[in-house]
């Protein structure tokens, strides 16, 4: 067995929604335990931040924007990385989009289709890029970033929360169809953390002190928190994982 499960040296791994929060920590300790990082998102300027971050700690990384909720992007953004490298190893589903809090009858359609174009179109055609470009080349890891609300709906994030119970579909049925390309396709369940993305939460006192009264842990967790949880799954320490979704939330699916 190799005594170092978890490296990633020659590996090459895109990380969406990488300029800040949960998708920072991620690109940042694939690159520590030796991958080079595509930082993306959807500013070019977040990207170049965190690259700058990755390089300065002898990482290797560079920054590709892309927004997923755009399929033309999302095109630009493979043969980018087709061109450049030939390869990809490691593709994380991380950018999403929240963009309403609120009674779920008062779901306007715009925050409806913004919230599925992203969440739901682009997690499943940035997937199946990945997943071709990874099948040309022996197989790859793919880890989704969900959500507990997709197995408990959040209060007052109803669209959002169905998109990410479809997210934990799509990763089971990717995972189904993929492993026969030695493509591992697996998500991770965030619970409450502390990020700009979840600041209706963690920055309301009133909404927190009721949310941690259900998580066992009392507290909100720290992007980095969740980077572990992802190394796993994309190292040979996981070379068996597939179809799972493991929640890090501080027990709060405990129930």
């Amino acid at each position: 067995m190799n005594n170092n499960l978890f490296d990633l040296s020659g590996k090459v791994a895109l990380v969406t929604g990488a300029s800040r929060g949960i998708g920072e920590s991620i690109a940042k300790t694939l690159a520590a335990y030796g991958a080079h990082v595509i930082v993306s998102s959807r500013k070019i300027d977040g990207c170049e931040a965190v690259v700058e971050k990755i390089t300065s700690e002898g990482g290797s990384a560079q920054a590709i924007p892309c927004h997923i909720g755009d399929m033309e992007q999302i095109e630009q953004l493979f043969s980018s990385i087709t061109a450049q490298h030939g390869k990809l190893d490691i593709l994380i589903n991380n950018a999403a989009a929240n963009p309403y809090f609120g009674h779920i009858l008062e779901t306007d359609l715009g925050a409806y289709q913004k919230t599925v174009d992203v969440n739901i179109r682009g997690y499943f055609f940035m997937s199946t890029k990945g997943a071709q470009l990874m099948k040309e080349n022996g197989g790859g890891a793919i880890v989704n970033v969900a959500s507990i609300n997709g197995i408990v709906p959040g209060d007052f994030q109803g669209i959002y929360s169905i998109t990410k119970a479809a997210v934990i579909s799509m990763t089971k049925a990717f995972a189904k169809e993929c492993a026969a390309f030695n493509i591992r396709v697996n998500a991770l369940l965030p619970g409450a953390t502390d990020t700009k993305f979840a600041a209706t939460l963690v920055k309301n006192p009133k909404i927190l002190e009721q949310a941690m009264a259900h998580v066992p842990m009392r507290r909100v967790a720290e992007p980095d928190e969740m980077a572990g949880t992802v190394l796993y799954l994309v190292s040979d320490a996981a070379s068996y994982t597939t179809g799972a979704a493991i929640n890090v939330d501080g027990g709060y699916l405990i129930g």
